[in-house]
């Protein structure tokens, strides 16, 4: 078995959290254990650069712009984001000034040496050590590799959560809170204020916060945790103002202005995400690091980020999308609207059993669609039959139950002709297998 299958293999016997259906929250995450860990280790998020982003929606695609960003600019910079869609390298990247791969949809993945390598590092002081999880070892793995590869920042999101996320071992130098809204509400609370003191649990003594417009619930408690971390709060909406019209849209920041910029990200929801991102890049000129104007402009325009309304193919549309709360559904429809036109929607829809499944389908039952139920092969996946009980009264379009997403594929390509579109969404799971499957029959 080669060094890098081991290496799997060792990595999969690790409890990952992203499959479990039901665990206890505050045993399960524990940030001090991570920074025992970290310890043992030396520490190696010490010395790194790091921007650190938080949020219930749009966080990786954040993380993405402000990544390419700096990269233009110059620098090189590790990109640490979950899950992945495809193969859990893509969670470890660094993007390079100058790369041969510019333009890959996840160019600067960690190589099979290169995790082969550090997971033979790690596994001494991991059997050590004890009981970890795979996010855990993953986050430390990623911290590993950022500092052995001299990466000048590291940009780097939360799991679920923010306070006890093994992602906060380490400081920062910006942190954003993205868009916040009902999630893992079993997990982090039942409110939005419940929700945003997990979240805001990033934000560290005189920190710089970058915050996306919020609900005034989560609002109040984001102010809140600044005034008592005596930390620099900049909100989109007051000291960062985004003007759009039509796909261009210029931003008014706290330092500069920034005129005629545009994205390949489809939806008015990249817009304000990509406005987060121009004020977390802002806000590292307090620390010395300044981006022109011209930077801006090109790293947000060659920004990818796959499975977020992402386009396979044309006549018919297939649309990839890993909305997978009522809010998001709501901004993907509005995209939807504005970016595409079609005579008829096939919907290949699945879910995790923690999500809001309800207000998805609420949402999605105004596209007349015909529905395609699936499951991804994950022990948290929803089956498909129990889907069926928020879809069938929705109205008169056909709904069809699959067992697999491969089934689904098959399902949605037989009933879709060349004028309408196929939208999959509900579990970047089901995004990612699905993706997986139109490469290999497409």
């Amino acid at each position: 078995m080669s060094g890098y299958r081991k290496a799997v293999e060792y990595l999969g016997s690790f409890v990952n959290y992203e499959r479990v259906n039901r665990y206890p929250y505050k045993k399960a995450f524990s940030l001090n254990r991570m920074k025992d860990f970290l310890r043992i280790i030396g520490n190696p998020q010490e010395g790194l650069k790091i921007i650190h982003v938080a949020g219930s929606k749009g966080k990786g695609s954040v993380c993405a712009f402000t990544a390419y960003v700096l990269r233009q600019a110059g620098f090189s910079v590790g990109l640490y984001t979950s899950p992945h869609l495809s193969d859990f390298r893509e969670r470890i990247r660094i993007l390079r000034p100058f790369s041969a791969n510019t333009g890959l949809p996840f160019e600067g993945a960690i190589s099979r040496d290169s995790l082969a390598r550090l997971t033979a590092f790690l596994k001494p002081a991991i059997e050590k050590f004890g009981q970890l999880s795979f996010f855990e070892v993953y986050t430390a793995l990623a911290f590993l590799h950022f500092r052995s590869k001299g990466v000048d920042f590291a940009v780097m999101e939360t799991g679920m959560g923010g306070r006890l996320d093994a992602t906060n071992a380490a400081a920062s130098l910006v942190c954003g809170i993205t868009p916040l809204s009902y999630e893992h509400t079993r997990y982090l609370g039942n409110t939005l204020a419940m929700i945003a003191r997990e979240k805001s649990g990033i934000i560290k003594k005189h920190a710089l916060v970058i915050s996306a417009r919020q609900p005034e619930e989560a609002a109040r408690v984001i102010r809140r945790k600044c005034a008592i971390m005596r930390a620099r709060l900049f909100t989109v909406g007051r000291e960062i103002k985004c003007f759009a019209r039509g796909d261009r849209f210029s931003v008014q920041g706290a330092r500069g202005y920034y005129p005629g910029l545009k994205i390949k990200l489809l939806g008015s929801h990249q817009i304000s995400n990509a406005c987060q991102a121009v004020g977390i890049v802002e806000a590292l000129g307090e620390h010395g690091f300044e981006v022109s104007v011209d930077c801006l402009k090109k790293g947000l325009y060659n920004t990818l980020w796959p499975g977020r309304i992402e386009v396979l193919r044309r006549n018919p549309y297939i649309v990839l999308d890993g909305a997978q709360n009522a809010a998001s559904v709501s901004a993907l429809k509005t995209a939807l609207r504005d970016n595409f036109k079609y005579k008829r929607i096939i919907l290949v829809f699945g879910s995790s059993q923690d999500k809001d499944i309800k207000g998805m389908a609420r949402e999605l039952s105004s596209l007349g669609a015909d529905i395609v139920l699936t499951c991804a092969d994950t022990p948290r996946a929803a089956e498909p039959v129990q889907l069926k009980g928020y879809f069938a009264s929705k109205g008169k379009n056909a709904v069809d139950v699959t067992r697999s997403v491969k089934e689904a594929f098959f399902t949605a390509l037989h009933k879709a002709r060349a004028e309408d579109l196929v939208l999959v969404t509900g579990s970047l799971f089901v995004v990612g297998e699905f993706r997986d499957v139109y490469r290999k029959y497409s």
